[in-house]
Parts: C-alpha cells; sequence; structure tokens
C-alpha cells in the first residue's frame, strides 16, 4: 500500500511539473505570437496568393526542425513533429487568408496594402482574424516541439489557404487539401481547429458538440431582359426591376415558407451586377449570394425553392432567368466523443466558468471537409477587450474589425493541451 501511494505521488509531481513546464514554454513564446500576428496582419495576402505568408510559416516550422511540405493546395503548408515515442496522430489547423477590405482601425500595423479582386480594386485586411490563427499555431508548435520527448505520436501543423474562398475558376482550400493528401502520410487520427472571436471576451471559449457553423452555399442567378433607352422602358423588360423582385421573392421564403424553429435558415444577396450607363436599361444583370443552412431537410427544401420560384418570377415579368447552386462549405460538425473528451480539458485550461456551449451559428468554415474525413473539433477563441460591450465590438468581415492580442494566448494553450492530452 505504501509503494503504491509513493508511485501515485510520483506520478502527480511529475504530472505537475511537466505542466509547469509548458506553462513556462507558452508564456516565453507569447511575445513571438503577437509579433508574427502583427507582421502577418501589416502584410495580408487573398485566397489562394498567401505566397509570402506561406514562406514565412514554412521557414519557421524549418527552423523548429519539422519536416515540411509546401505547394499543397497552391500555398498550403504541413508541418510534422514526430514524438519520440509510437502514437496516433493529431492535427492542429489554422487558415491564412485574408479579405478584400479596406481597413479602418488605427493600430499601428494596421494594413495598407491594395489588390484587385473581382476585377476591382480593394484593400485587403486580415478581417476576419486568421492573421491570429496562423501565429496561434507557429506558437503550438514552437512549444510543441520542445516537447518532443513527451509526446507519444506525431503532430501535423496544417497551415490552409483560401478559407474564405477561391478565385472564380480556382480550386482551393481545405478541400483542395484534403484531396492532395494533408490528412495522410502519417494519416490523421484527430483534428483540432480554433477561429478567434470579436464579439466573446478575451480568456473565454465557446463550444457546441454536433453541428457548430451552418453549410454555405453559393448561387449564382443571372436574369435576362430586353435593353432600351432609360427614357422609355417600356419598350424592353427591365432585369434590375426583375432582379429587385427576385430579391423579395427570395427573403419571403425565408420570412414566409420555412419552418425557423426547427432550425436556422439565411439567404442573403451579396453582389449585384448590371449596367454601364445611367440612362440605358441593360439587357442582363447577375446575383451572386450565399445560403446558410444547420439541417440537410432545410438545405434541400430551399433550394428546391430557390430554384423553382427564380424563373417563376422572372417570368411574369417578362423575363428569364438561370441560378445555380454550389456548395461552398459543408455543415461544420464537432465529433461529440472527441468533444466530450476535450471538454475537461478546455475547462482546466481557461476556467470551468469561462467555457460556454453556445447555440449554432450561421458562418461557415470550409474546416467541414477535414471534419468529413476524421473526427475534428472547432471552438472559438476570446478576442474582444473586457472593457468593450459584445453589442458594441465591430463584427468579422468588417473594416473595424479588431482583436484584443491577449486573447491570443488562450489559443496557444488550447492547442498545446488538448494535443499533450490526446497523444496519452
Amino acid at each position: 500500500m505504501i509503494k503504491l501511494t509513493i508511485i501515485l505521488l510520483l506520478f502527480t509531481f511529475g504530472i505537475q511539473a511537466q505542466n509547469q513546464e509548458i506553462e513556462k514554454l507558452i508564456d516565453d513564446v507569447e511575445p513571438k505570437v503577437i509579433e508574427w500576428r502583427r507582421d502577418f496582419h501589416e502584410n495580408p495576402e487573398l485566397s489562394n496568393r498567401e505566397f509570402e505568408t506561406s514562406k514565412k510559416v514554412a521557414t519557421h516550422l524549418q527552423s523548429l526542425g519539422l519536416e515540411v511540405q509546401t505547394g499543397i493546395a497552391h500555398t498550403g503548408v504541413v508541418g510534422i513533429l514526430k514524438g519520440n515515442k509510437p502514437g496516433p496522430v493529431v492535427a492542429l489547423r489554422a487558415d491564412m487568408d485574408a479579405l478584400p477590405v479596406t481597413e479602418r482601425t488605427q493600430v499601428p500595423f494596421a494594413s495598407k496594402v491594395i489588390s484587385e479582386y473581382n476585377g476591382m480594386e480593394t484593400g485587403v485586411m486580415h478581417a476576419c482574424g486568421h492573421d491570429t490563427h496562423i501565429a496561434m499555431l507557429m506558437g503550438a508548435a514552437e512549444v510543441l516541439s520542445k516537447m518532443k520527448n513527451e509526446l507519444n505520436g506525431t503532430v501535423k501543423f496544417i497551415f490552409q489557404p483560401a478559407e474564405e474562398g477561391m478565385p472564380a475558376g480556382e480550386e482551393g482550400g481545405a478541400k483542395l487539401m484534403v484531396e492532395e493528401g494533408a490528412l495522410k502520410n502519417p494519416s490523421v487520427d484527430v483534428i483540432f481547429g480554433i477561429h478567434i472571436s470579436s464579439t466573446l471576451s478575451v480568456g473565454h471559449i465557446n463550444y457546441k458538440p454536433k453541428e457548430i457553423m451552418a453549410e454555405a452555399q453559393r448561387f449564382v442567378i443571372k436574369v435576362k431582359g430586353k435593353q432600351s433607352h432609360g427614357s422609355s422602358p417600356w419598350k424592353g423588360v427591365d432585369p434590375i426591376v426583375v432582379s429587385s423582385q427576385i430579391i423579395n421573392g427570395l427573403q419571403t421564403i425565408i420570412s414566409r415558407d420555412t419552418e425557423l424553429t426547427k432550425a436556422a435558415a439565411v439567404i442573403s444577396v451579396g453582389m449585384i451586377k448590371g449596367g454601364l450607363r445611367y440612362n440605358i436599361i441593360p439587357e442582363e444583370v447577375e446575383m451572386i449570394g450565399t445560403i446558410r443552412t444547420l439541417d440537410e431537410d432545410m438545405r434541400n427544401k430551399l433550394n428546391d425553392e430557390i430554384i423553382h420560384r427564380v424563373p417563376a418570377i422572372a417570368k411574369a415579368y417578362g423575363g428569364e432567368a438561370t441560378i445555380e447552386i454550389e456548395t461552398t462549405a459543408p455543415l461544420t460538425y464537432n465529433d461529440i466523443e472527441l468533444t466530450s473528451n476535450s471538454l475537461p480539458i478546455l475547462q482546466r485550461v481557461a476556467g470551468k466558468e469561462n467555457v460556454h456551449l453556445i447555440d449554432a451559428v450561421t458562418g461557415a468554415e470550409d474546416f467541414s471537409y477535414f471534419q468529413k474525413e476524421v473526427p475534428g473539433l472547432y471552438f472559438f477563441v476570446g478576442g474582444k477587450p473586457l472593457n468593450v460591450k459584445p453589442e458594441e465590438a465591430a463584427g468579422h468581415h468588417t473594416p473595424d474589425f479588431f482583436i484584443d492580442e491577449s486573447g491570443l494566448i488562450l489559443g496557444v494553450q488550447s492547442f498545446v493541451n488538448l494535443t499533450m492530452e490526446y497523444l496519452k
């Protein structure tokens, strides 16, 4: 009995010593994480164009002694850290691309980058926090590389391009990374992903088992009318007026024909193109938008309604309309068992009172393509300053998007501790 007690005490002391070592390594890497984040924020790159970003990532991983693969899905990077003992394979993922948004924040490292998107000049900004994701995962890679002797297995660090969607006519993102073998050689057993949140206070984590983020679909509607002089619209068919009626029709699908108490759903038109001159009624208008659903039956119902309704509305006003719908990201679905086993770790890292079960959100994430292949857990880490009310915090994909960098350390802690515990 005494011998068993001694063994248990030694084991406990060993765990405590290891935890203290991890905490020190994470504390030491925090300034680097912030420095990396600021560099990426000041030098953002659009989807499938993350050339300099991927070079910086690869250089860092190589400096840690990792096996590094580049050029996956165009600009993706994978680092492989093999522990000194055999065991499972854990993947950690960060996305790298920025958005066509012109920054309006006053931070000293604000982006001044100008580029072209959809044929138009635009500013480029990390307006969704992917710069923080890259930096947090680079920090986790540095910490875990120094814990190599304690790892019973392998860690794959996946830095993914084009989460926000590929340029027209191109492939990319998580789907292409999977197709090009990012989860193979060695085969991944589980994968973890983190998203920073500008409306969640620093030090907090939001999670949900099963569906946590919506399936996203992209639709393109082309409305054809008959061109005429703006002074005599009766001589033509105005596709702009027809398009306005189609937009109203799409919204009534949600407001009047969808049982939203079962699952949330959204249809939004994000872009309209038509016309070249103020006094000419054009011949064609193109509309591009998104459908978000949290349920397969709901998705099928909305798709059927849209495919039926759009041409019918156009015909009623004398025009014609075609519609194409494609899935850009499946439902982000957290594995139930993995979520359950990971929850105590997240509660230990952040404090039980700071880890919150949430409802699903209608945002989407192509992390879901990894989850279709292996069990995965995706969760949110807070980046909102404590002195800012959630309703006053700038949202994602906006020019005023802001992240309190003191929240990044929790992302590193989460990645490291989830990995260490799973490999035990």
